[in-house]
């Protein structure tokens, strides 16, 4: 209990201090880089730098984990704490227990904050924020199919949660059967509600004798039940950052409308699959750390456990990257190098159960 509460405390400092300074790296760079060409207020641009600090956690803080990981390591064998640890009858898995538990239990929260909008989709409000001065641009031209039906909304806007210049295109056998035209629709308990629309019906047979196109005028109509702004938003823009809620609806929605759900699914694996790799990764390098300084060369080892973190980070990122535009399936960019880093883990772990010490003993673990 001494040893997890003494490697939990500096690791958790670790952590904070590297994600800070990485953190106002990101931003500051990115204030340097944007502060003359800005032209929104200061009050505004203060919200763009904390929606930019925002992004810079989501994207930062798996990779400063494991940095934490191996400062609080290289600190345990240049105090000769690790040894003294091992001295008193503590087992490897002892010492490793305490970066696993709470790199975990970080990654849970970290989790749980992609149910929070302003979280999720922080680098897309940033960038909202710098290109229009507002956090969601409406979208425009937006065509769609929901059910038996097509839907053109001229404008929508997400946050308002309204859209302008409907039109919903009915279907029946193949042949447009009527049209619904209206200026103005407001998302209200879980519809979109229309206070008046003109229906435009069309005879089943068009021929001299029928009696034409009909028109009617109706008031307070409910439709798209469910498909709520921001997931219109998010779906048909082709967007990414999802939120957790967003994300599950969209699939559903496409699953049963038997739409491609790839990009979804990827941004459900980012979620929930990718950040698991952190704890993963920490045992494979905890491994490789010799005891004391005497086997090793404190400097190298830094340098290059920093190096392959950086390397598997990066790779992950651009396999996401191409999993979100579709160029490979989720599954191989995300899933499958999560589970053979889960393999490789798996099977150090294993090795050093069986690892005799220097004296001919069977090390604990």
């Amino acid at each position: 209990m001494l040893a997890f509460k003494y490697i939990s405390f500096h690791y958790i400092k670790y952590f904070t201090i590297i994600l800070a300074a990485l953190v106002l790296f990101l931003v500051g760079f990115d204030y340097m880089g944007n502060a003359e060409k800005s032209d929104i207020s200061a009050n505004l641009f203060i919200i763009y730098l904390v929606y930019k600090s925002f992004y810079a956690v989501d994207m930062l803080l798996p990779i400063s984990l494991v940095f934490a990981m191996i400062s609080t390591k290289i600190l345990l064998i240049r105090s000769n704490a690790l040894v003294s640890f091992y001295s008193l009858g503590y087992s490897r898995a002892d010492i490793l227990k305490p970066f696993v538990v709470v790199s975990t239990i970080v990654i849970m929260l970290f989790i749980s904050l992609h149910s929070i909008s302003n979280f999720a989709r922080a680098d897309e409000f940033a960038k909202n924020i710098r290109k229009n001065a507002q956090y969601l641009s409406p979208t425009r031209d937006l065509f769609f199919t929901y059910k038996d039906k097509f839907v053109y909304f001229s404008k929508m806007l997400p946050l308002q949660e309204s859209a302008e210049d409907i039109r919903v295109f009915s279907f029946s056998n193949n042949s447009l059967k009527e049209v619904l035209i209206a200026s103005k629709a407001l998302y209200r308990n879980d519809a979109w509600q229309i206070d008046r629309a003109d229906i435009i019906t069309k005879p089943d047979d068009i021929n001299f004798d029928s009696l034409g196109i009909k028109v009617d005028e109706h008031k307070n109509l409910k439709i798209l039940d469910g498909f709520r702004p921001k997931m219109l938003d998010q779906v048909y823009e082709g967007k990414v950052n999802f939120t957790i809620k967003d994300a599950i609806d969209a699939y559903l929605l496409l699953k049963e409308q038997k739409i491609n759900t790839d990009v979804v699914k990827s941004s459900l694996y980012k979620i929930f699959i990718y950040p698991f790799f952190v704890p993963i990764l920490i045992v494979i390098i905890f491994f490789f750390v010799p005891i004391s300084v005497r086997f090793l060369n404190v400097s190298l080892f830094s340098f290059g456990a920093i190096l392959s973190s950086l390397v598997v980070w990066a790779l992950l990122f651009t396999l996401i990257e191409l999993s979100s535009n579709k160029a490979i399936p989720s599954e191989v960019g995300i899933f499958i190098p999560v589970f053979i880093l889960f393999l490789v883990a798996l099977r150090q772990w294993k090795k050093y159960c069986r690892e005799f010490d220097a004296r001919g003993f069977i090390t604990k673990i």
